[in-house]
């Protein structure tokens, strides 16, 4: 079988698009948990630079294999802001933000991700969406935030801050990736970002090593393990095509359901406490994702 053409075959039904932009935020629930297992041993800034540095190889052997051309000097600026954004950006101030906030806590903000990447994709990729797709965003929105703040979840100011950073880079960063999708390719934009990413990240590593690994829990392992593989270049594989095939805006609604998922992972792995009451809001977003995607364009 040619991987290379699984990979970039067209697929030209919308509903598609949705597909891949759900198993995107399926593996990227697991991104904030995740991290949180990560940093509660390693540095975030360390826990930051090793992912991108292991996703980065692998992207460049994957290049390689492929023999994919080198990008148009016109697409650098966008491959940039890619890895300023979902390279560095947030997985840097998420990481640094859970040293504040609980994982679950953290979930209140991702809430905003689908209305920030909606902006951006009006921004940088041009779309136009109805007014009531930004009624159902808006709601879905307040549904999730709603949600998190209900189940009296401590605040950190600092914390607070950075994960709005965060989400503000994130929904950038996803937008300009879908748009570089359509002429460079899912998979390939985020491969480019993480090479590009490279001559910086390994030295900075380097410098950041912890002095030992001795008594470095599995749980720690398998976080940063999870955060190089899965979020920081499986994920996107699906994301990007999907951002790409469904629409920015539209696809980017279904990150609603990602604080859920996200939710149940941490209930799960770190047995943070989770209100019973997320099935009642949990139909509540998927209604307004549904809402949102009639009226995206």
């Amino acid at each position: 079988m040619n991987h290379k053409l699984l990979l970039q075959a067209p697929v030209h039904k919308p509903l598609n698009g949705w597909i891949n932009g759900l198993l995107g935020v399926l593996i990227f629930s697991g991104s904030l948990p995740a991290t949180k297992m990560a940093v509660q041993v390693f540095h975030p800034v360390f826990v930051t630079l090793a992912r991108a540095v292991i996703a980065g190889l692998l992207a460049l052997s994957v290049l390689l294999l492929f023999k994919e051309k080198r990008p148009a000097k016109t697409q650098l600026l966008s491959l940039a802001i890619v890895a300023l954004s979902v390279v560095v950006g947030f997985p840097l101030l998420s990481a640094l933000a859970l040293q504040y906030v609980t994982s679950a806590h953290s979930m209140v903000f991702l809430g905003m991700l689908p209305l920030s990447t909606a902006v951006f994709g009006v921004l940088r990729g041009g779309e136009r969406p109805r007014k009531a797709f930004w009624i159902f965003s808006c709601l879905g929105s307040l549904f999730v935030i709603g949600y998190a703040i209900a189940q009296g979840l401590s605040a950190s100011p600092l914390g607070d801050i950075l994960m709005l950073l965060a989400v503000i880079l994130c929904g950038l960063g996803y937008a300009e990736g879908a748009k570089l999708s359509k002429t460079l390719g899912g998979w390939q934009v985020i491969s480019w970002a993480l090479v590009l990413s490279l001559p910086v990240m390994i030295p900075l590593l380097y410098l950041y090593l912890p002095s030992s690994f001795a008594g470095v829990p599995f749980s720690a392992w398998a976080g940063l393990a999870y955060i190089s593989l899965f979020s920081m270049f499986i994920g996107f594989i699906f994301w990007y095509k999907g951002l790409a095939q469904g629409g920015i805006a539209a696809v980017g609604q279904l990150q609603l359901l990602q604080p859920f998922f996200g939710l149940a992972l941490a209930a799960t792995l770190l047995h943070e406490p989770v209100s019973i009451g997320m099935l009642g809001i949990t139909v509540g977003v998927i209604l307004c994702v549904a809402g949102s995607r009639r009226f995206a364009k």
